[in-house]
């Protein structure tokens, strides 16, 4: 299957060091641009709570300037949304947060707009991330206060969500800025700059989770899964997990040598943790990298698919599920405890929370029946990568490339101003 976005609950994170002028309208842009009707369109933004009622203010000032009506017109800054029945999604949600007691700020339309399928940019004021309980498709934008020391909880509940397409960030804080890109999980990220508009080759595009499976269009992987027979990825040397390397040395020690070769093949194709940075505009840093996905399930047939499954999860920087029922499984006693962490078992692991693929091993109508019962999960698609009965240990079993989160993080290095002292924080 090919990279598709399906949408998200796309977040833009604002901390007190931002240039509150500059926010004010990448979110302008991000949240009502094309009336909010792009996959990629900001649905919640975050402010800390220091700053929450000036930009605020700010941000519905600058709604009022905007026109709404007839999009051939040059001046109309916001149209209408694409149906009747989106509309009426629309109209649905931002009733059902008002009778739940949510503040809501709209836009009073103009008596040309209530003829057509228009909505008036809204504003609705959320508790925590879970109020969102799914994408609204169109100019509404739903704003969060959080406390700075709450920062990290506030990523966790946005990646709680399961979605992750686009995420944004407004810090003058070089600490922050690291920080919450590294725990965030979304495949484009946005910094100190509007949330839309990616440009092929540029900022490679495309999610994970809910918000999309497969390679990102534009990047380097996604020719390859075009291809009947995998290729090298185009993007050069990864990272050896010092996990992976421990479990080569372990595999040789027990005389598992097929196993051992099988792994480094692995360990050789896989390119975690590679990154490059892609040409685009000057003032415009964009940098595309492979991530670990997390959690992949190795359901072996045969104790060497099953230990050449491990290696292929190991090698991308990933924890392994393994059935506790597997015949095999007793053999991972005797792993050495730097690794058994990395290697879990579970008596239910197609339940396993935040489970992102499986490796599978088995012949056609086993593949079938297993393939029918991952579709039936509820949660995002999980990729399966399946081998013959017995290829699970060899060579070019597996695309490892496919165990890899794409991410694109784009920064505008141009940007300026903000709070002086606290830039110089971290």
């Amino acid at each position: 299957m090919l990279g598709r976005a399906t949408g998200g609950l796309n977040a833009l994170v604002v901390d007190s060091s931002a240039l509150a002028e500059q926010v004010v309208g990448d979110v302008i842009a991000s949240a009502f641009d094309s009336a909010g009707q792009r996959c990629s369109a900001l649905r919640i933004l975050c402010l800390q709570e220091d700053i929450v009622d000036r930009t605020l203010a700010m941000l519905q000032g600058a709604l009022q300037e905007l026109s709404i009506g007839n999009p051939a017109h040059l001046s109309t800054d916001i149209g209408p949304v694409i149906t009747r029945e989106a509309q009426r999604e629309i109209e649905r949600h931002v009733a059902m947060m008002q009778s739940r007691g949510h503040k809501v700020a709209r836009v009073v339309l103009t008596e040309e707009t209530q003829a057509g399928t228009f909505v008036a940019p809204t504003i609705v004021e959320i508790d925590r991330i879970a109020d969102v309980e799914r994408e609204v498709f169109g100019p509404v934008l739903h704003v969060l206060r959080y406390r700075r020391d709450d920062l990290d909880g506030l990523i966790d509940g946005i990646n709680a969500s399961g979605y992750g397409l686009t995420f944004g960030l407004h810090s003058r804080i070089d600490e922050t800025i690291s920080r919450v890109v590294g725990r965030i999980a979304a495949g484009n990220l946005y910094i100190n700059r509007n949330m839309i508009g990616a440009v092929v080759g540029v900022q490679p595009f495309g999610g994970h989770g809910l918000s999309g499976t497969g390679p990102k269009a534009g990047g380097p992987l996604y020719l390859g899964r075009l291809l009947a027979t995998a290729t090298q990825a185009a993007v050069g040397g990864g990272a050896v997990p010092a996990t992976a390397g421990i479990y080569v040395d372990w595999l040789k020690r027990s005389g598992r040598l097929t196993e051992a070769e099988c792994c480094l093949d692995y360990l050789s194709r896989s390119a975690l943790g590679a990154s490059m940075e892609l040409t685009g505009p000057v003032g415009e840093r964009n940098v595309y990298t492979l991530r670990p996905r997390g959690a992949v399930a190795a359901v072996g047939t045969t104790e060497a698919g099953l230990l050449g499954q491990i290696g292929a999860i190991l090698a991308t920087g990933n924890t392994a599920i393994v059935d506790s029922a597997h015949p095999a499984a007793a053999i991972l006693d005797s792993l050495p405890g730097e690794i058994a962490s990395q290697v879990r078992r579970e008596s239910d692991w197609l339940r396993t929370g935040h489970l992102k693929a499986v490796l599978v091993e088995g012949d056609a109508e086993g593949l079938m029946a297993l393939n029918r019962k991952i579709a039936s999960l509820d949660g995002p698609i999980l990729s399966v990568l399946a081998a013959k009965p017995g290829a699970g240990s060899t060579r070019g079993a597996y695309d490892v490339n496919r165990l890899l989160d794409e991410c694109s993080i784009s920064t505008n290095t141009a940007a300026a101003g903000g709070n002086g002292s606290l830039m110089t924080i971290g």
